[in-house]
């Protein structure tokens, strides 16, 4: 009896250690566990696959590799990349830089890539231009968020015509009824005002207006954004929606938990698949 208590111990230890030591767990919106292979089949003949991901999480950078080479492999040439991570001005760069004609020292030079552009996004830039694959920059100039930030909305009527070209259209929506915007809202309610909830609709409305506007009928459109751009079937999804409401979606989120092994009542509907990483994992910066 003795040494059966003792095993079944070690069991049970070697159990809750293996529960911890879980990277990642995908789930579906009701927090039903998925395999891998079920998400990427579900993005076969989609029109947008949203991919949303917590910069710093390899887990997530590893995943949207995975799933780029997956679509790559149904969609051929008609599969387009899009990134949160570049900005509209630095449309022209990126696409020199694609086609052969910049260097990669002058494209790491002049494109404000982010920090952990090196492990998280050069291995997908450099798919596209190994594929010759289109990326599209959907992103507001950061400059012009924070100008929105500071002074609203109305000080953007100031911008050049050039300038106003990387941005959505100045008269752009916001449906303060949607919880994400509403939570900002009240976030910065709480911090005693400033347009936050503006400038993140800046954002959204400028990442869909170029998904559209750069999307070529018959492509399928595979956008990497922090994820909460598209939780919810929100931010960027909406927008799009707008314009393309007989197109079809999914969507991917990005959450962490201590236990992976369930999905949190509070992470469920978040998007059609949410990756659930170790909350002990590892940041790429």
């Amino acid at each position: 009896m003795k040494i059966y208590i003792i095993a079944l111990s070690l069991v049970l230890s070697f159990n809750l250690f293996a529960q911890k030591t879980q990277a990642y767990q995908i789930f579906d919106s009701k927090g039903k566990k998925v395999k891998v292979e079920k998400m990427f089949a579900a993005s076969e003949d989609m029109d947008y696959v949203f991919f949303g991901e917590y910069h710093n999480n390899p887990i997530s950078h590893w995943l949207q590799y995975e799933l780029m080479r997956y679509m790559h492999s149904n969609e051929g040439q008609n599969l387009v990349l899009a990134f949160e991570m570049f900005e509209q001005d630095q449309q022209d760069l990126i696409n020199d830089y694609l086609a052969g004609n910049v260097e990669p020292k002058e494209f790491k030079d002049s494109c404000r890539l982010w920090p952990n552009y090196k492990t998280d996004y050069k291995p997908l830039i450099e798919f596209a231009k190994d594929t010759s694959l289109r990326v599209i920059a959907s992103n507001v100039p950061r400059r012009y968020a924070s100008l929105l930030f500071k002074q609203g909305r109305e000080a953007l009527n100031d911008l050049s015509t050039e300038e106003k070209s990387w941005i959505a259209p100045l008269d752009f929506i916001i449906d303060t009824t949607l919880s994400q915007y509403a939570e900002l809202l009240a976030m910065a309610a709480h911090m005693g005002g400033g347009n936050l909830m503006e400038a993140q609709a800046l954002k959204d409305a400028t990442m869909g207006h170029f998904i559209l506007k750069l999307k070529k009928e018959g492509d399928a459109v595979l956008h990497f954004n922090g994820a909460y751009h598209s939780d919810y079937f929100q931010g960027i999804m909406w927008y799009v929606q707008q314009e393309d409401p007989d197109a079809s979606f999914m969507t991917i989120s990005t959450v962490s938990q201590d236990d992976v092994s369930k999905l949190l009542e509070e992470n469920e509907g978040r998007a059609d698949f949410i990756i659930c990483v170790n909350s002990n994992m590892t940041t790429t910066h």
